[in-house]
């Protein structure tokens, strides 16, 4: 095979582009591709303070690796789990990358700033270790931003990830949860804009980005992923796209393109600070305090005597848990700036 922009031997063939490219050539139209996401999509100024959202893996560390070659100041942020070997791996893959290219890490323990990791909230929660794990992500990444003062955060979601979610949102009709899936989420009411600039890029493009590159990441899955729904979709879509490339690609961009206006509802509802830690929610506490309190069999007291709230009597938690990306009415509709 020969490179489609130079003709010299290609190192790696996309197949839904039917297109081969060399080394030099694929890295270029890599970066063009998030460079292209950022512009369409208004993602990114030049003077904006930016912190990625990274975790060892091929796809926060390529991301992160684009954006300091295009000279974005970026900062990356690491949330230690706490799920053994695993988690010391991934930390250790993570402080290398920051050092070699002498970039900013921020790192935050989840066991010693909040009092649990996430082995343990999966044996003590109401949902799955996977829905702890996304709810404290989320909690973090936007506090982390805040305290830090960086205008947004940047996470590694590629094309198979958003392929996947839209199907299993699709397949249950989760129409609030289909409205708001966008490559941008806008800032509003303590919640930092939040942005995903690999959404026009597969899992097989990261990794050969990360390889050509010559990135240190971690390979393995998190050990605590099994049975996970989202696994199932991405299998499925996988096994579509291998007899008709361009199927993720075709699903997910002409969601963004045709689908979602159909989906928003124009609707907004007033956002209030969380009565235990300040963080911006719709009622009186976030779903993070909740869960937290669940899972360390505190109460939710406010001093307000027969009002506070016990966990063990708090149904609330598990139906927040399982929203996939943030309690659904708060990013119901895209904000002005959310869109080309």
């Amino acid at each position: 095979m020969k490179c489609r922009r130079c003709k010299a031997p290609a190192v790696i063939e996309v197949r839904r582009h039917n297109a081969a490219y060399c080394k030099g050539c694929f890295l270029h139209v890599f970066r063009g591709q998030v460079e292209r996401a950022i512009r369409q999509w208004r993602m990114l100024d030049t003077d904006d303070r930016v912190l990625v959202a990274v975790s060892g893996g091929k796809d926060s560390l390529a991301l992160w690796d684009v954006l300091l070659d295009l000279g974005y100041r970026a900062d990356g942020l690491y949330l230690g789990l706490g799920i053994g070997e695993y988690s010391g791996r991934s930390a250790e893959v993570t402080r290398g990358f920051a050092r070699d290219r002498d970039a900013r890490l921020v790192e935050v323990d989840l066991s010693a700033e909040y009092g649990f990791d996430i082995p343990t909230a999966g044996r003590r929660g109401s949902r799955s270790t996977c829905a702890v794990c996304g709810l404290s992500k989320r909690y973090v990444f936007n506090k982390a931003a805040l305290d830090g003062g960086y205008d947004v955060v940047v996470t590694g979601h590629n094309l198979d990830d958003e392929a996947a979610t839209l199907l299993g949102n699709t397949l249950r009709w989760q129409t609030e949860s289909i409205a708001r899936q966008s490559p941008v989420l806008p800032s509003r009411d303590g919640l930092v804009k939040k942005v995903k600039p690999l959404h026009r890029l597969s899992e097989l493009e990261t990794a050969a980005y990360a390889f050509l590159r010559g990135i240190d990441y971690v390979v393995e899955e998190c050990p605590l992923v099994a049975g996970n729904t989202q696994l199932r979709y991405k299998d499925a879509m996988n096994a579509i796209e291998s007899t008709s490339p361009g199927t993720k690609a075709q699903f997910f961009l002409g969601y963004l393109d045709r689908g979602m206006p159909l989906f928003t509802t124009g609707r907004e509802v007033e956002l209030v600070a969380c009565e235990r830690c300040g963080q911006s929610t719709t009622g009186r506490f976030c779903a993070f305090c909740r869960a937290q309190a669940q899972i360390l069999g505190r109460q939710l007291a406010t001093g307000d005597g027969p009002n506070d709230v016990a966990p063990s009597d708090d149904r609330q938690v598990a139906d927040e848990l399982s929203d996939e990306v943030l309690p659904a009415e708060i990013y119901a509709t895209r904000g002005a700036d959310a869109g080309p």
